[in-house]
């Protein structure tokens, strides 16, 4: 781009607007590439700026990324916490909520395949941990939230509430994952997969049912 091009583009648009045009391209990329092999170069050539006024809004190409990943994952959080904020029964929260999971995923492709793509680099690692920890936490409220019969130690059966909500959590996560293969599946479909797993195996368990244990 020539410098009058980009003087011309600079005046035309805010810097909110040319950060969020930066983004979008570095998201473009990312999720094509992945984070080891994008390059600002290339950033820059997708949003139709120069290398320099990347710079001016994001010090370094792991800025950018961890810029990006912040947005995406506080998107996922107030998602969640939108189809939890009800007076609903909890059967009917966890579906929304599992509808507000994979309703991002379905609009959010680009978004998604970042998250996992790299999901071995330390900051998406820990901002996945995050957002599983959080969903996990949110279903075992609902659990805790539901009449159910109370057997053995308290502090053990708030344990095994925990775990479930975390076993949830990753299981939604994993099938959000098979779904990027198999995009003709429609969203109801999984949400109603999801509910026949999970609410039904959890009215067994407030009923008092349990697995055998072993010695």
């Amino acid at each position: 781009m020539s410098p009058r091009t980009e003087t011309e583009r600079r005046r035309r648009i805010s810097a909110e607007e040319r950060r969020e045009l930066i983004l979008g391209a570095a998201l473009e990329v990312f999720a094509q590439r992945g984070y080891h092999a994008s390059s600002i170069d290339e950033i820059a050539q997708a949003a139709g700026v120069s290398k320099a006024l990347i710079y001016e809004h994001f010090p370094s190409k792991r800025d950018l990324h961890v810029s990006l990943l912040e947005q995406h994952v506080q998107e996922i959080f107030e998602r969640l916490a939108t189809a939890a904020a009800t007076s609903d029964p909890g059967e009917v929260r966890l579906e929304a909520g599992v509808n507000a999971f994979l309703e991002f995923v379905e609009s959010r492709r680009d978004a998604f395949r970042m998250l996992f793509r790299d999901a071995v680099e330390p900051d998406v690692a820990e901002m996945l941990v995050r957002v599983q920890q959080q969903v996990g936490a949110a279903v075992a409220g609902l659990i805790a939230a539901e009449p159910r019969e109370e057997r053995g130690d308290p502090e053990e059966n708030r344990r095994a509430i925990e775990m479930v909500g975390q076993l949830l959590a990753g299981a939604v996560q994993s099938l959000a994952l098979w779904w990027g293969d198999h995009e003709e599946v429609r969203r109801k479909d999984l949400v109603a997969v999801v509910m026949d797993f999970a609410w039904l195996g959890l009215e067994r368990l407030r009923s008092g049912e349990r697995w055998p244990r072993s010695a």
